[in-house]
């Protein structure tokens, strides 16, 4: 019988996770679907593929997956099955049928993530693993303005890890926004583009959040973006706040959101 291919969004909570891939020194998200898909196969390794990797501690809303099952199975059926055998902290959240030339990596058009920062007086402990804590006083129009100019095509050199594997480190920018959660007492920031590079959006905020305190000016992202130095930007904001939200693979829907 010839494989099927399957699409699935995936949701997980990244905080008891190495990431999503698989790595020698814990358990991933990969691991736990491989390890469902093998029971659901009578012990078949059926091995999957993902839109890119998250980080340990960095969770997802919609991780997108794609894998070839040996037997035919309706995607509700699937998604049933699948969702009985994996831990609370992972959640398939659809499954539907894929072309069989699918692929949930080289495919994909861009992402979206967003990135919680907690502005309470003291850390919230039902908070503290799933946004970054930030006490302190800021200017939110200086914000606005800053984050603003990450927005284009640009050499984001500044804002990426020196560990990257990339040469070209151009990527576009669709959206990059910041609001205030009021309900919350959270900053949500939202970055769209056709690309992100390693702790890239993690950079962003790092620095955002130095603009916003008053340690940097609004100017210092045009000066990022000419000296191309990872050393002269801000911190690596910690994994905790980022979420993968999703991924397009439609121009227009990436281009407007």
């Amino acid at each position: 019988m010839t494989a099927q291919r399957y699409k699935c969004i995936v949701q997980y909570d990244g905080t008891s996770y190495v990431g999503y891939q698989v790595q020698p020194n814990g358990n991933s998200v990969q691991t736990e679907i491989e390890k469902a898909l093998k029971k659901m196969s009578n012990g078949q390794i059926i091995p999957i593929q993902a839109s890119g990797r998250t980080d340990s501690g960095v969770h997802a809303l919609g991780q997108v997956i794609h894998f070839d099952y040996p037997a035919a199975i309706k995607p509700d059926h699937l998604l049933r099955a699948l969702n009985s055998l994996l831990p609370d902290d992972i959640l398939i959240k659809s499954v539907e049928h894929a072309a069989e030339d699918f692929h949930s990596r080289y495919h994909a058009l861009g992402k979206k993530y967003i990135y919680r920062v907690d502005l309470d007086r003291f850390p919230n402990p039902f908070k503290r693993l799933y946004t970054t804590h930030h006490p302190y006083r800021f200017n939110m129009e200086n914000l606005e303005q800053a984050i603003k100019k990450l927005e284009g095509e640009h050499d984001f050199t500044s804002f990426c890890s020196t560990k990257t594997d990339k040469t070209d480190l151009v990527r576009t920018v669709y959206e990059a926004s910041v609001r205030k959660d009021e309900v919350n007492n959270e900053l949500v920031f939202t970055f769209r583009g056709n690309g992100f590079l390693y702790n890239m959006i993690r950079i962003f905020v790092g620095t955002l959040l130095q603009i916003a305190d008053g340690l940097k000016k609004v100017e210092e992202i045009d000066r990022l973006l000419e000296v191309k130095d990872r050393r002269k930007a801000g911190p690596t904001a910690p994994s905790q706040g980022l979420y993968l939200v999703e991924v397009y693979y439609d121009e227009e829907k990436l281009r407007n959101g």
